[in-house]
């Protein structure tokens, strides 16, 4: 198979569907906006953007038909990729108005501890915990755009890629096969934040060659 990686990005009735669109395009993927199931026919991959809150979030996926079909994509090991908010509904659970998530990884999403700020808004520094090629050609420490008040807790350790520290330390990136999540908005994080996105296209091509993600 040749020719763009085709990567649906779901539309849940909150997120910013222009910037995260505009990122994967300029990194050389076809990306489209998926409000209902027929949207991911032909697709190779999902993004799942982050902005809004847990519950409406989920309320949203169910209603559109988008809840199921995603739990299947993600257990069928293809790629996927959450950010944020996205990220965060990977999880079983929420802090967040005790939301119930997808449960594609154990673990529930918490409030950030000690934070000087809430909700934790700006540029800060994302350090690897273990190398992963998402973060292929970034530099350890580099900065990403963060807009967030919750993060999750994995309970599996093994799957996490990197922390970031606004008050405590918390988790910013983890991969666990085909599934990806992020805390920070690559898409509002320059260079850094779309090589992040390149090396996700790149991964996404792989696994559509057969190749081993």
């Amino acid at each position: 198979m040749s020719g763009a990686v085709k990567i649906a990005v779901l539309d849940y009735g909150a997120a910013n569907m222009v910037s995260i669109t505009k990122a994967l395009a300029a990194v050389g993927a076809e990306a489209s906006v998926a409000a209902e199931p027929s949207a991911l026919a032909g697709v190779d991959a999902i993004v799942i953007p982050g902005v809004g809150a847990a519950a409406p979030a989920m309320v949203h996926l169910r209603e559109r038909g988008l809840a199921e079909p995603l739990i299947e994509w993600a257990r069928a090991s293809r790629p996927c990729l959450g950010i944020c908010l996205g990220f965060q509904l990977f999880f079983e659970s929420s802090d967040e108005a005790d939301a119930q998530a997808l449960g594609l990884l154990a673990g529930r999403t918490v409030g950030l501890v000690d934070a000087p700020t809430l909700p934790h808004i700006g540029w800060n520094t994302v350090e690897a915990v273990r190398p992963h090629p998402l973060f292929e050609g970034v530099a350890d420490g580099s900065h990403f755009y963060f807009v967030h008040s919750f993060a999750p807790a994995p309970a599996d350790e093994s799957i996490v890629v990197a922390r970031t520290t606004h008050g405590r330390p918390f988790v910013s990136a983890v991969a666990k096969g085909s599934l990806y999540g992020l805390q920070f908005h690559p898409e509002k994080s320059s260079e850094a934040g779309l090589q992040v996105l390149a090396n996700y296209v790149g991964l996404v091509a792989d696994a559509r060659a057969g190749g081993e993600v």
